[in-house]
């Protein structure tokens, strides 16, 4: 058992960093937000020391104050919150006492920033070209028309973007959420900056694409990593610190602590991991979801709960004989043309979203389409959805052709089909209470009455997680798995056959993220629900799926039970995505 302190430590600086200074070192820390009844802390006597050139994570569980910290640095906090203590030097200035516009210099220049959401933070009005531009001039890294071009073009590269020189005309709507994503870390990173912060930088990225831009990180520069991905941590930061409800409770080494957690709170975090040992979770028997994770007791012999039951619906499943069961989604020959804008005036050309793609999903089982940023998968689900259009073949859903529905036959269609999409932030409407969201699919297909729906908000809640009290509360009270749990509570309001869920748990931290993959297995089991699960997170894959198709630059390239692409795949691609997870051969203690 390691002797870290778990109560109030302090980041260690590296043993070959001497003399050297920090670059950043906070003391102290405390935030606090404003409300009618007071100032509610969210942050809680946090301290950090981080060298130059070395890479400290953050982790723990949405709300836990990860991304207060992040935003404190350089004076972001949302509208109520503020400083209300503590002390943070960055390269010897305190940056808690600049004025606005002294942080402006500081920011983008010296500090760099990557937010957590790529959706929200691209102005849909302006071209992707303009805003890398925009910045780079902002920041004084070149000034001359061409030479700001190049620099945009060169940075987008890095950033994973291969063809940036062909999309800098293009709006963040034509882009994928992976390639927005690139996008804002190719802008923060174009100053070259002495600190990156990056708010879950990597997100919305597949694993191969996820390699490539963390190894662009390692470049010498100091980044500060909020994250949620234990295996990102392990494999990329020196230094780990794991906060819950405002405070730190460890910090040290990372694989150290990962490998041997102390604190109670890390243990549950580890043991709730997914990793490509995991199995697949059919059982309608395991834990309830209706617990908040953040109020279970954290006694040692309730670590593993979860992962014993697991373990013992595997085993109850594995004797179970294996029926064919009839196909709710059957996809034949679909393919998406889209037309996009060229370089020259007037030009245009096209893109191949998906190319012949074919698959089926058997009722009440659950296949993923996993594959790069880019590779089609989000074009299929909203085609089979009805939200795109496809240019030939044809999508069946429970026998029935879906192209020609309309009026009322598509709106019946939508009530038995229902999607939670991967931005959590812009699939929110800013201007609804979480009440109110979560009851809108009710009011829309006129279910039950005013009582009746605002009986069953509360059971979604409770299913999701998420304190009754949030019924009041707006996305912008929220953090970015709080609304992520919101989207899935709302897509189950009508109880639908049929759930497509586009990176539907990426947002997550783990502890969530694994209630939530049970709670979907459970009404699985209940309902008979089918799902189409697109994501890129292969470890989240091999718990959840029964099923998987790869797909690169538009087509299925491998199709197979999950067991049989794991254990056996075929294709390089499939081998590539694979040895890319991070952390994959680092072994999580419990």
């Amino acid at each position: 058992m390691s002797d870290r302190n778990t109560t109030s430590p302090q980041t260690a600086s590296t043993a070959a960093s001497g003399a050297q200074k920090p670059l950043l070192e906070i003391k102290d820390l405390q935030v606090g937000f404003q409300t009618t009844g007071g100032i509610v802390p969210a942050v809680r006597g946090v301290d950090l020391t981080l060298m130059p050139g070395q890479t400290l994570a953050i982790v723990g569980e949405s709300g836990s104050g990860k991304s207060t910290t992040a935003h404190a640095i350089i004076n972001l906090l949302p509208g109520p919150g503020r400083i209300t203590g503590g002390s943070i030097v960055f390269d010897g200035q305190e940056l808690s006492s600049f004025s606005e516009k002294q942080m402006e210099e500081v920011r983008g220049s010296q500090i760099g920033f990557v937010p957590q959401d790529p959706m929200s933070n691209l102005n849909p009005v302006w071209s992707i070209g303009f805003q890398v531009e925009e910045t780079i001039r902002a920041n004084g890294v070149a000034t001359g028309r061409k030479e700001v071009r190049a620099h945009a073009i060169q940075v987008l590269k890095e950033a994973g973007l291969a063809d940036a020189d062909k999309r800098l005309k293009q709006f963040p709507h034509q882009f994928s959420g992976g390639m927005r994503q690139r996008v804002l870390i190719g802008i923060g990173l174009s100053a070259r900056p002495k600190l990156l912060i990056a708010d879950e930088p990597t997100s919305a990225l597949d694993v191969t694409v996820q390699r490539r831009i963390l190894d662009h990180l390692d470049i010498g520069t100091a980044v500060l990593f909020i994250t949620h991905d234990l295996g990102l941590a392990a494999e990329r930061a020196e230094q780990l610190v794991v906060m819950y409800k405002g405070k730190i409770v460890e910090a040290g080494p990372s694989k150290e602590i990962l490998q041997n957690p102390v604190h109670p709170y890390t243990q549950r975090l580890v043991a709730a991991a997914p990793s490509l040992a995991s199995r697949r979770i059919q059982s309608a028997t395991l834990a309830s979801p209706t617990h908040h994770l953040s109020d279970l007791d954290y006694a040692p012999t309730k670590v593993t709960e979860g992962l014993d039951l697991i373990a013992a619906a595997e085993e109850r499943i594995e004797h179970q004989p294996k029926v064919k069961r009839p196909d709710a989604i059957v996809v034949k020959d679909l393919t998406k043309v889209y037309k996009i804008r060229g370089q020259g005036k007037g030009a245009a050309g096209s893109l191949t979203a998906a190319d012949n793609v074919n698959f089926s999903v058997e009722k009440g089982t659950t296949t993923a389409l996993v594959g790069e940023s880019g590779s089609g998968k989000s074009t299929v689900a909203k085609m089979i959805l009805r939200l795109e259009d496809p240019t030939s073949g044809s999508i069946m859903i429970d026998g029935q052709d879906v192209a020609p529905l309309k009026g009322k036959p598509l709106l019946d269609l939508r009530r038995r089909m229902q999607p939670v999409f991967q931005d959590p932030y812009g699939s929110l409407d800013p201007l609804r209470n979480i009440g109110n969201t979560i009851a809108e699919p009710l009011s829309t297909h006129k279910v039950g009455d005013r009582a009746s729906r605002k009986a069953r908000v509360l059971e979604l809640l409770d299913q999701v997680a998420l304190p009754q009290a949030l019924i009041t509360r707006y996305p912008n009270e929220l953090s970015g798995g709080q609304r992520q749990r919101v989207a899935i509570a709302r897509a189950l309001a009508l109880k639908p056959d049929i759930v497509v869920l586009d990176e539907a748990v990426s947002a997550l931290d783990v502890l969530v993220q694994a209630q939530i993959l049970k709670l979907l297995a459970d009404l699985q089991a209940e309902l008979e629900l089918t799902y189409l699960f697109i994501t890129h997170d292969l470890a989240v894959v091999r718990v959840i799926a029964d099923n998987v198709c790869v797909m690169q630059n538009g087509k299925i390239v491998e199709a197979a039970t999950t067991d049989d692409v794991f254990d056996n795949p075929q294709e390089q691609y499939t081998k590539e995505l694979l040895n890319a997870i991070p952390g994959a051969g680092i072994t999580l203690g419990v």
